[in-house]
């Protein structure tokens, strides 16, 4: 463990450090402004190779880093590549050799059929575009300062509410980003230099769009409220 992070330790309660009472009009429209933000963001497959500053990274990072956790183990680690490195090049080549397995065998009819509306195909040269890639591994075990390995509790959960706040604090600083997901990804382990109890969940590619980037329709179509919710 590194920065002094205890995995464990007696209860030891203090007074809640932050504390917000915003009256229901304003707590009302401060919402209303975060939904009409976040009805922007778009999953991007056209990525510019315009340069981010590596701080805008480690600040979304932390965001994500508050995410509550199992136990408060916090069973992520963020392996992020930026650019220039050759690791980005092994890495596509990784990502599509599985989705050229994928698309010609491993999928479904189905699933296919699904991804039809989406536009993708086995070529991925965001992997190598875009400025900064990171991928999410999953801690099936953490490790202490003395070695011994401890048992992780919730773990997707946790690193799926993890990612998605790295994912909101991104586009909450003008990015684009996208979820990518070859399967298998085993060979990120070895790439990134993670250990095998770690479980690479996926690639988040992060930058500014290209100049005639484009999404497909489908994806502006949500669920509405009485879809998504119910109320009892």
């Amino acid at each position: 463990m590194s920065n002094g992070y205890k995995p464990f330790g007696d209860y030891d309660p203090i007074p809640l450090p932050h504390r917000f009472d915003y009256a229901d009009d304003e707590a009302l429209a401060r919402v209303q402004e975060l939904r009409t933000y976040m009805d922007k963001r778009h999953s991007c497959r056209f990525f510019a190779d315009k340069p981010v500053p590596r701080a805008i990274i480690e600040n979304a990072l932390l965001t994500a880093g508050t995410a509550p956790s199992g136990a408060n183990h916090q069973p992520w680690h963020f392996a992020v590549i930026g650019q220039g490195s050759p690791l980005r090049t092994k890495i596509r080549e990784g990502a599509e050799a599985e989705e050229r397995e994928f698309y010609t065998g491993r999928a479904s009819e189905e699933w296919l059929n699904a991804l039809a509306p989406l536009g993708t195909d086995t070529e991925k040269p965001f992997l190598e575009t875009a400025p900064w890639l990171i991928v999410v591994f999953a801690q099936r075990y953490g490790v202490t300062e003395t070695g011994e390995k401890y048992k992780n509790y919730y773990v997707p959960e946790s690193v799926g509410i993890a990612t998605g706040m790295l994912i909101t604090a991104l586009h909450w600083a003008g990015l684009s980003t996208l979820t990518h997901t070859p399967s298998p990804m085993k060979f990120l382990n070895e790439l990134c230099g993670r250990p095998d109890w770690e479980k690479p969940e996926m690639i988040l590619v992060v930058g500014h769009p290209s100049d005639d980037a484009t999404i497909p329709k489908k994806s502006t179509m949500k669920k509405s409220l009485k879809q998504l919710a119910s109320f009892l």
